[in-house]
């Protein structure tokens, strides 16, 4: 595996670097998060360089890229203290052109370009998180209408999105449940939202979304009728990916900033990067650091080659959520005061305990990565 980055991919990191050295990003990036503002400026100026369409298919203005270009462009990205996790919803526009009807995908298109948030799945209910097979939340079928009702929380980007896509079971199958997904226009009626607070990851809502009595039509059925359990299962994979790329990159900009810090802190006469404990932070930041971009960038090759599997992306989820952590509150011990009282890597340190639980918990990811390490050897 040769993870040079060629010409083309350079260029386009090069783009992104320049765009985040072009003005004071941070000074925005804590307005919007002590806002709980969604950073529409910054997406929209990535957006301009062809991020949000990036592995779109030529035929469909896109630029064809692969995961490690992503990946690569996450890096610098993170490196410049980023929330990426704002970006999570752009890889959504393949997911649409495989899974969407025509007019579907024609509304989430019509919002290329544009950096707002365009759609986010919802799945997570009060009584069912890791275990999605316990879903209340029904269709039912009724004079020619479709009609949703249930109570779905902690769904990212709900505030802001135009469109979700609601799993739910038949009401007519209780027995064998069926499980489909429906495209939602939230300015429909019957739709309420009670906006939740985090602790982290603050530049994107969550909120409980509940649908009483939502009127649907057949066409607004997202995929096909009983396949939500398989098109999310690939949307699990992509999102963890996802997450591991974002986590390593600000690990990585808490280690710089911290390194930078520890060679300027003047303390009994020296700066504190000379004093042995401080250097074995380092090492083994150093060391987690090194592991974890080992481990995406190898991911996102394997996805590009077509041979990446969910063990794969819970691996990177696992390792990285916890890896990216530990770097991170090593930083803030380096940084010493200035590390809580306003310095960015107080915020990724609130952001990376989200990410332990969000997108699948740590517990769910030791769990697929367990089965899938033993199926091999069937």
């Amino acid at each position: 595996m040769d993870f040079n980055l060629s010409d083309e991919q350079e260029l386009f990191v090069a783009g992104v670097r320049e765009l985040m050295e072009r003005e004071n990003w941070e000074a925005y990036f804590v307005e919007c998060d002590e806002k709980h503002e969604y950073p529409l400026r910054w997406v929209k100026a990535l957006a301009e360089l062809g991020i949000d369409t990036m592995l779109l298919p030529e035929e469909h203005d896109g630029m064809d890229a692969g995961l490690v270009t992503l990946t690569a462009i996450w890096e610098e990205l993170g490196r410049h203290g980023a929330p990426t996790y704002v970006l999570y919803q752009l890889p959504g526009f393949n997911t649409m052109l495989r899974h969407g009807t025509q007019e579907q995908i024609d509304k989430i298109f019509a919002l290329r370009g544009t950096g707002e948030q365009m759609w986010n799945s919802a799945i997570t209910e009060p009584s069912a998180g890791s275990d999605v097979g316990s879903l209340k939340t029904t269709y039912t079928r009724k004079d020619g209408k479709v009609y949703l009702n249930g109570h779905k929380c902690f769904i990212t980007s709900s505030s802001h999105c135009p469109y979700l896509v609601v799993m739910a079971r038949d009401s007519a199958s209780p027995d064998s449940p069926v499980f489909s997904e429906w495209f939602v226009d939230m300015s429909k009626a019957g739709i309420k939202l009670n906006p939740l607070d985090k602790i982290g990851l603050r530049m994107d809502s969550c909120c409980e979304v509940i649908f009483d009595n939502v009127e649907l039509e057949e066409k607004d059925m997202f995929g096909s009728e009983g396949n939500g359990f398989n098109r999310v299962k690939e949307e699990f994979d992509a999102e963890r990916f996802l997450v591991a790329c974002t986590n390593y990159g600000v690990a990585l900009c808490a280690f710089e900033d911290a390194a930078k810090y520890a060679n300027q802190r003047i303390q009994f006469g020296e700066a504190i990067g000379r004093t042995q404990l401080i250097q074995e932070k380092f090492a083994h930041m150093a060391i987690k650091l090194n592991a974890m971009k080992n481990m995406v960038y190898e991911t996102a090759w394997k996805c590009d080659n077509g041979t990446v599997n969910s063990g794969d992306a819970a691996m990177c989820k696992y390792f990285c959520a916890n890896a990216a952590f530990e770097v991170v509150d090593s930083a803030m011990q380096v940084l010493g005061g200035i590390g809580i009282t306003g310095h960015r890597v107080g915020r990724f340190w609130r952001d990376l305990r989200v990410d332990r639980v969000s997108g699948g918990s740590d517990e769910m990811q030791i769990l697929t990565l367990g089965r899938q390490v033993l199926k091999k050897y069937r």
